[in-house]
């Protein structure tokens, strides 16, 4: 039997992934003053358990006021990198599955209360707020509070900022770098004309909004060890009228990769309450394709991806060069194991899971020798 395409190796820049299923990047909301705590130890050193060939961490703040909420991981000071770094070296001593970071900034989604307490924004002059920066000062709700809007100064601030969350990433040895640009974020408000209302260079023309996220991935480009990743998570539809497109999306990829992007990740949607999103299993699948027919480098697609024949012919096809995964991931974090079972595959495994193994599926795992220290 051939191999199943989801389960071929594939080069990400110089790195190599075992297979084509990463672990898409979850917020957790449960740090402390931006520290990770012991429950993203839990979290994450399961999910390197998974078989995956790569571990995302959630979206990561490159300043305090970058968060979503108040409970947000951070990377901006000696603090954050030391919580950070005491859970990666945890989680390494047991999996050599590559980690990578995704580094975020909300922008005007930012101050806002985490969803199990119903997301409402928080007001700057509560104790737990924060005033929010936009590209323009749009307010996210009717009546809720109005970002504002960034000058000069406070993109030369947040190009540093998201530079140095990079350099310590880099100290901490992960493997590859993801900036958001999607979801409504920070980055996302500048390349959308819905929520990008400037007059000067930053605004305007499609060229003028890309502007400075290109500047973004440049200091993280040139921040980051040179040998490691760089890739961006970009929106294919804002599902807004008025807001952007996936002819945007891909003019901004092929951007990117003149830039020496390693790889895309296409999602959509998250810019504004009154967007209108058809969802449904690959419902993203078709601006991962139009991205993908741009573009040279590997294309991971996102979204309601739950089933293993699913997954298979999203990359078979050749619509996406890797699925990501996260709910499916929680709901069931042996997910690559499952769909390696029912393709025909194999997933690298700790020793310890020697007799885990099924049976009927004696050649599933291909074992992990970081797991017998």
């Amino acid at each position: 039997m051939d191999r199943p395409k989801l389960f071929e190796p594939l080069q990400v820049g110089s790195l190599k992934l075992d297979n084509r299923i990463v672990i898409a990047p979850m917020c957790q909301y449960s740090a402390q003053d931006g520290q990770m705590t012991d429950w993203h130890l839990m979290h994450l050193g399961h999910l390197a358990l998974s078989g995956a060939a790569l571990l995302t961490i959630e979206g990561t703040a490159v300043t305090p006021e970058g968060r979503i909420t108040p409970s947000d991981v951070g990377l901006w000071d000696d603090q954050t990198e030391a919580a950070m770094g005491r859970v990666l070296d945890a989680v390494r001593s047991w999996s050599s599955m590559p980690i990578a970071i995704q580094l975020s900034h909300a922008g005007r989604k930012a101050s806002s209360e985490v969803p199990w307490r119903g997301g409402r924004h928080i007001a700057p002059h509560d104790p737990r707020g924060w005033q929010t920066v936009a590209p323009s000062a749009v307010p996210l709700s009717t009546g809720g509070p109005t970002p504002a809007a960034l000058d000069a100064d406070g993109m030369a601030r947040l190009r540093e900022s998201f530079a140095r969350s990079a350099r310590r990433a880099g100290r901490l040895g992960i493997d590859a770098v993801q900036i958001h640009a999607a979801h409504g974020y920070l980055l996302h408000q500048f390349l959308s004309p819905y929520t990008n209302k400037r007059e000067d260079a930053y605004g305007g023309s499609l060229e003028n909004r890309m502007r400075f996220p290109l500047e973004i991935f440049d200091a993280v480009r040139a921040a980051f060890p040179e040998e490691r990743p760089v890739t961006v998570r970009v929106s294919g539809n804002d599902w807004i009228e008025g807001g952007a497109s996936i002819d945007d999306a891909v003019r901004f990829s092929k951007a990117l990769e003149e830039r020496g992007c390693s790889a895309l990740n296409v999602s959509s949607g998250g810019l504004d309450p009154i967007q209108r999103i058809t969802d449904g299993p690959n419902y993203q699948v078709p601006y991962a394709r139009s991205v993908k027919q741009a573009v040279s480098v590997p294309v991971v697609a996102v979204g309601l991806i739950t089933e293993f024949e699913q997954a298979e012919a999203i990359v078979g096809t050749g619509d996406a060069d890797l699925v990501g995964i996260a709910r499916a991931a929680l709901y069931d974090p042996r997910w690559p194991w499952h769909a390696a079972a029912h393709l025909g595959g194999h997933v690298r495994a700790p020793s310890q899971y020697l007799r885990s193994q099924p049976r009927q599926y004696r050649t599933l795992f291909d074992f992990d020798e970081w797991a017998e220290n």
